[in-house]
């Protein structure tokens, strides 16, 4: 366990996710009361004009009152992506089959036989 100094917070647990510019950093740290709150941060790799690097952070503060709704509405948004894809998957896949006409040889009548 870190102690971040005056500040009272203390880090309790820290996970990264790397996606390519983007890192995500999900931190559960405690206040000096012992509460338990979640710090998701996204950090984008920037290029300066220059050519050195620098980043710009977003963070959010998640407090533990706010975590079941927080955990549904996330659950929700990624179901409904992955229904959308679906969805966008399945009518390309009608539209692509509507393209084609379904040709019985039988309608083409003796013309088309070869004796």
């Amino acid at each position: 366990m870190e102690d971040n100094g005056a500040n009272g917070r203390d880090e309790i647990y820290a996970n990264a996710v790397r996606a390519g510019k983007r890192t995500y950093f999900f931190d559960i740290r405690s206040t000096k009361n012992k509460d338990y709150y979640l710090t998701i941060t996204e950090s984008k790799k920037r290029f300066n004009e220059d050519g050195s690097v620098s980043y710009q952070k977003h963070k959010i503060f998640l407090y533990k009152e706010d975590f079941e709704k927080f955990s549904d509405a996330l659950g929700e948004s990624f179901k409904k992506i992955i229904d959308l894809n679906k969805e966008q998957s399945e009518h390309l896949e009608h539209k692509l089959n509507n393209q084609f006409t379904d040709i019985s040889f039988d309608e083409l009548g003796e013309n088309g036989k070869e004796d």
